[in-house]
């Protein structure tokens, strides 16, 4: 495939890049490796000076980025500006927290004596190369949220990004080398999917981290538990948003609207399956639907644009597909379902009911703005519903009774529970999933600890 900026409002071909061959592959794996030996004992004063001066550049650059992000992708240009700033924050975050995250931990006392030591301690030390293999759907975000905590814990960076975001991989490795970082800390490899599996059994490349669907994260884990190679995997996320009759039934529809199109509805956490009380679901359904219907659809550039396109033709046909096959099976329409006429990959906001186990948008992961709705009889009917899926990344409930609140964090099959708003990532808190949504954490302590050597040192007495 080529490597190429195409603008999706329009289908517009706008940049092309040749592929990095083999001796310019070789030649930055070595530059990572040797990189990594002087990096690596870098004091975290100044891995930390380095990354905030990486987030002060992303600021001052913020409306150049995101118009890229918009025409390379498709996302509506504001969200582009508010992925940006969040990534600056991220960078921030992770320079003020590192050093404590990632501090020397003294067993207890009893502990030490009992194992014959005088003195130990434990010590998370860097990997080395690590190669991350990124996403177009937040084409910043995803890759900020990997490079920061490794970079400050002392690896280097090696990023295959998606092939139809060029631009975006190539600003990024810009970016660090802006910042002060020499060229081999942070590297993009403009490479096709092809050359993934050569460059992970390569020795020099000590881990891996996905985010990207279920196939993607397969091949990757298969071959890095060939090698033996460390990886963290986030992959696809079907999550539920259950409303109980306790909620704010006018807030719950406000915020399901945005929770189910952010990012054009081309989001791994976003919610994609409503689960509603009996009680409250006529309410529901009418300002969800509402709401919904009244979303602006159009332009990416354009400030006043909700959603745009989604990101190439085939990922429109093949959520035509899913919900073609739900209205042959029975599914009620409640608003969208219809492919717009123009120009541009554009698919409208769409309500599906009356959904069945048989449907394959019951089992698959529905990415775009198209949502499903489910009627549930009680809690234990919610549930149920909610955990009927292969994946298990986050989880969204809506309800006032704190017995219900117990219910759901220990029974719902999902790395996040959020009540009462919608699924959100922040640096401070872990950022994962269950089942086939992958394995391992980004973000956080847990984050910046999964490419660590954790390393026991004990003296003897």
């Amino acid at each position: 495939m080529p490597i190429a900026t195409v603008n999706p409002a329009n289908g517009e071909t706008l940049k092309t890049y040749e592929a990095m061959g083999p001796e310019e592959i070789e030649r930055r794996l070595q530059l990572a490796e040797a990189t990594f030996r002087t990096y690596r004992t870098t004091p975290f004063a100044e891995r930390a000076r380095l990354l905030h001066r990486a987030a002060g550049l992303l600021d001052e650059i913020q409306p150049d980025i995101a118009r890229v992000m918009s025409t390379e992708m498709g996302k509506p240009v504001k969200q582009a500006r508010a992925e940006a700033a969040k990534c600056a924050k991220a960078m921030r975050w992770y320079a003020e927290h590192a050093e404590s995250l990632l501090a020397d931990e003294e067993p207890a006392d009893d502990d030490v004596k009992d194992s014959g030591a005088s003195r130990a301690h434990v010590r998370y030390r860097p990997l080395g190369p690590v190669l991350a293999v990124m996403p177009w759907n937040f084409p910043l975000w995803q890759v900020i949220r990997f490079a920061a905590p490794a970079l400050m814990a002392g690896n280097v960076g090696l990023l295959k990004h998606a092939s139809n975001v060029p631009q975006t991989a190539l600003f990024l490795e810009d970016l660090f080398h802006q910042a002060g970082y020499s060229e081999g800390t942070f590297q993009t490899l403009l490479i096709g999917s092809g050359e993934v599996e050569e460059i992970l059994r390569d020795e020099r490349v000590k881990a891996a981290t996905l985010t990207g669907s279920e196939p993607a994260g397969r091949a990757v884990a298969s071959v890095c538990g060939d090698m033996v190679k460390k990886t963290v995997l986030e992959l696809g996320g079907s999550d539920p948003y259950v409303v109980m009759p306790s909620a704010d039934i006018d807030r719950a529809a406000q915020i399901a609207v945005t929770a189910r199109v952010q990012n054009n509805g081309q989001s791994c956490i976003a919610a994609k399956r409503f689960i509603v009380h009996t009680d409250v679901y006529d309410a529901f359904a009418e300002r969800f639907v509402e709401g919904m219907k009244a979303l602006k659809v159009g332009d990416p550039l354009e400030e006043e644009t909700d959603v745009g396109p989604l990101s190439s033709e085939q990922g429109r046909a093949d959520l035509e597909e899913l919900v073609d096959d739900a209205r042959r099976s029975g599914a009620s329409v409640l608003c969208g379902g219809e492919r717009p006429a123009g120009d541009g990959w554009y698919y409208p906001p769409t309500v599906l009911a009356d959904i069945t186990r048989e449907m394959r948008i019951h089992r698959e992961e529905a990415f775009g703005p198209v949502a499903t709705l489910y009627r549930a009889g009680d809690l234990d009917e919610a549930v149920l519903i909610a955990n009927d899926s292969p994946f298990g990344l986050s989880s969204n409930v809506w309800t006032r009774d704190e017995a219900e609140v117990d219910r759901f964090v220990r029974d719902l099959e999902a790395g996040g529970v959020f009540f009462n708003g919608m699924t959100a990532s922040h640096p401070a808190f872990p950022f994962g999933g269950v089942k086939r949504s992958g394995y391992g954490r980004e973000l956080s302590g847990h984050g910046i600890r999964e490419f660590c050597n954790i390393t026991t040192v004990w003296h003897g007495a």
